[in-house]
């Protein structure tokens, strides 16, 4: 999907098993010449014409990376070398398909659709009811960031000459607040959760405010945003702060040597209704999220006048078995017949675990390349070997897996950090400041598809284990950096009239960004609480409205309203005093435990209590962390909670939850 991309189209190219194939890496042209990448099974190229791999630019610095030497990107080019002479021995045919480009009235409705917003045009407009709620939701700079694509798809479609109308967001916006001036207050809603719709979508988003039962309660969120500038704001909206700062005072470009002693110490603050991770949230509420953050991402590119390009994903030939040029999806298919549950590729498991054994002390880990013959051949006989178990892994020296894992990743039909967003990866060296870089990249992960994403934190977690050692194998983070960053943004050649200068430019951009993925990863799993509380409050409107259109048809159907109303009271509040939860453990020996709330019981504590009624057995599944204690019902649908989660904070931002103790599914 794509809403913004380069004018030329796009040429798509995939592989046979037959023949020879063209150099895999990124190329880098001179001058007018576009760069082009090829690859054994699936490939983007601009132009028909196949480009060489060229000498690396000379060095001249950069506006926005004067801090990097030429000495400090030796390893990058070093690693595009290595690419092109692996290339060399892995060479097959290929057929061109040309794919014509989308204009861009197109592309904006495809982000329309990836943000949950197809019923705001085309047939299903006038059926924007789950739409209304949603944009209810948003903020200024994320409404004006689905104005700007509405506006461009509606000019569009009348220039089509389409029969159908598409509504001004700004419409939609006036008959939602209209639509609930109207609506007279429910008394059966008292319990639920409602947030102040002014706050969340003024300056001030970061003050929303509860009312439960007509009491206002604790904000949501402080009144007082984090002062430190290492500690990151999930609390408020990513662009609402930058419009901030931009109206308080413009911040200077932070720069950065690529010394991971020069970057700042990011962290994120304590929240005391708990962190909340990606993986912790039910699908249907993951796909709210996802909604968010594309809107979200967008509106930051926005505030901060960042063209966000993005590539529309297109079908290419690709192997349906295997295990090198396979699609992430079917490569999980093959081993989950193997493995039930696997979440990551086997192979690509296989291979880090083969390099740790030989011990990540081992100096230019990843740096120091397999010989390219051998690697053929390796590749060659893991094809037919792997899934028999008849491959000899100690055949298997340490550099050569390394290699391997690098041409894994390089080869796959479409790139780890997927044909979408990878454009939009590569712009994040564009944002001003470091923070700014990182919140970007938190939404970016968050956005990935689940194999990628996966993928992607197992290896970010491998290369954090080689930067642990970097005293003996001399790999910092800016080395293993550098090595790394052809191998995932090699796709970021394409379409490129580069002149020498932008072609260091680009090359030291991506290291950087590599960089901040390694450093900062335990952050970028993170699901910002502005966007979890967005989620919440679309589900209370939708709650809220099927309840009222429950309660129509009951008394249609001459139910006694008032006895419904006490029955669905009851059934949340039975034999449970104020004060108090009930927790279920339907799969251990004490199901279920009433608990008082204190300001200091935490959701550890929780789980510890149920622990000491438990076997040893059972005691050290749960130390294992093996069972979590989730939030269940009133307005999320299924969160697993961290174990700093105050339970009565989160109480109070949810009365109506059900409290379990489970595990987590596979």
């Amino acid at each position: 999907m794509s809403w913004l991309s380069s004018s030329q189209g796009v040429v798509l190219t995939a592989y046979h098993p037959s023949g020879k194939d063209q150099a895999l890496g990124g190329n880098h042209g001179k001058g007018g010449e576009e760069a082009t990448t090829s690859r054994r099974y699936g490939q983007y190229t601009m132009n028909q014409e196949i480009t060489k791999v060229v000498e690396r630019p000379p060095f001249d610095r950069s506006s926005s990376q004067d801090s990097l030497d030429e000495l400090s990107m030796e390893d990058y080019w070093t690693e595009l070398e290595n690419i092109k002479k692996s290339s060399e021995n892995r060479q097959e045919d290929q057929e061109v398909v040309v794919v014509k480009e989308p204009d861009e009235g197109e592309l904006e409705e495809e982000w329309l659709k990836e943000a949950g917003l197809s019923n705001l045009f085309g047939e299903a407009a006038g059926d924007n009811q789950e739409s209304m709620v949603f944009l209810s939701t948003l903020t200024r700079t994320q409404a004006a960031a689905v104005q700007k694509r509405v506006e461009t798809v509606s000019q569009t479609l009348r220039k089509k000459n389409k029969q159908y109308q598409v509504p001004d967001v700004r419409d939609i916006f006036a008959q939602q607040r209209g639509s609930k001036e109207r609506e007279p207050p429910d008394g059966a809603e008292s319990q639920s959760v409602r947030t102040d719709e002014n706050k969340y979508q003024g300056k001030d988003d970061q003050a929303s405010s509860l009312v439960v039962g007509g009491k206002e309660l604790t904000p949501l969120v402080p009144e007082e945003a984090p002062v430190s500038e290492t500690d990151i704001n999930l609390e408020v909206s990513f662009a609402e702060q930058a419009v901030n700062q931009k109206e308080s005072s413009r911040e200077k470009i932070q720069r950065s040597k690529g010394d991971d002693a020069l970057l700042p110490s990011f962290r994120l603050p304590k929240d005391k209704t708990g962190t909340t991770k990606i993986g912790d949230l039910a699908p249907q509420d993951m796909k709210k999220v996802c909604h968010l953050a594309l809107i979200e991402l967008t509106a930051l590119y926005d505030v901060l006048g960042v063209e966000l390009k993005q590539q529309k994903a297109v079908k290419i030939k690709t192997k349906d078995s295997g295990l090198f040029c396979v699609p992430l999806t079917v490569l999980l298919e093959q081993d989950q017949k193997k493995v039930p549950g696997t979440r990551i590729p086997l192979i690509f498991q296989k291979l880090i675990s083969r390099i740790e054994e030989g011990g990540l002390e081992t100096e230019g880990l990843l740096r120091i390349p397999g010989a390219a013959v051998r690697i053929k051949n390796l590749c060659q006989e893991l094809e037919a070997k792997f899934y028999e178990g008849t491959f000899n892994w100690e055949s298997v020296k340490q550099h050569d897996a390394a290699s391997l894992l690098k041409l894994f990743i390089r080869e796959l039909p479409q790139p780890l950090l997927s044909v979408e967003y990878l454009k939009a990866f590569q712009a994040v060296q564009n944002l001003p400041t470091k923070k700014q870089q990182l919140q970007a990249l938190n939404l970016l992960v968050i956005l990935l598809p689940d194999a990628n994403r996966d993928t992607l934190k197992a290896l970010l977690e491998f290369l954090q284990r080689v930067v642990d050692n970097k005293e003996k194998n001399k790999m910092t983070v800016m080395n293993v950096a550098m090595v790394m960053a052809p191998n995932l943004f090699m796709y970021h050649t394409l379409g490129l009239k580069s002149s020498e200068q932008r072609e260091f430019v680009m090359a030291a951009g991506i290291a950087n960004i590599m960089h901040l993925l390694i450093k900062y990863q335990k952050l970028l799993w993170t699901i910002p609480k502005f966007i979890v509380n967005q989620v919440r409050k679309q589900n209370t409107e939708n709650h809220r409205k099927d309840k009222k259109a429950m309660k129509k048809l009951l008394k249609k159907m001459a139910y006694d309203r008032e006895k419904y109303e006490k029955q669905d009271k009851s059934a949340n509040d039975a034999d449970v005093p104020q004060g108090v939860i009930r927790v279920q453990a339907p799969h251990l020996s004490k199901v279920s435990m009433a608990i008082q709330l204190t300001e200091e019981l935490r959701a550890s504590d929780v789980l510890a209590r149920f622990l000491s009624q438990e076997s040893s057995g059972v005691a050290q599944t749960l130390k294992n962390g093996d069972v979590f204690l989730y939030e269940i019902g009133g307005n999320i649908g299924e969160r697993c909670l961290d174990d700093d989660t105050y339970m009565k904070d989160l109480y109070q931002l949810n009365p109506n939850a059900e409290w379990v103790i489970k595990s987590k599914p596979s």
